[in-house]
C-alpha cells in the first residue's frame, strides 16, 4: 500500500468513526483524540476497523502509532510493505 493508498484508507475509516470532521484539515502531526475528541473506544473501533479493511494485525503496543495523521499512514503503509 502506497502512502497514498493508505490515507486514503486510513481517512475513510476514520471519516466512520467521527463523521463530523474532516481529516484533510487536521494536521498530519497532531493527536486526533485530541483534534476530532475521539475517545478510546473510537480509537478501539478505528483500529478493528483498519484491521478488518487492510488485514494488518495491529498489536495494543502499536495503537500509539496511530494517533496521528502522519504516524498512521506511515504505519499502514510499512506494515503492508508499501
Amino acid at each position: 500500500m502506497t502512502p497514498d493508498e493508505a490515507r486514503q484508507v486510513f481517512f475513510e475509516e476514520l471519516g466512520n468513526i467521527a463523521p463530523e470532521w474532516d481529516p484533510a484539515e487536521i494536521d498530519p502531526g497532531a493527536d486526533i483524540r485530541e483534534a476530532m475528541d475521539i475517545d478510546s473506544m473510537d480509537l478501539l473501533n478505528l483500529v478493528i476497523a483498519l484491521h478488518k479493511r487492510t488485514g494488518i494485525d495491529i498489536p495494543e503496543a502499536d495503537y500509539a502509532k496511530l494517533i496521528t495523521i502522519g504516524g498512521a499512514v506511515a504505519y499502514l503503509s510499512a506494515k503492508s510493505g508499501g
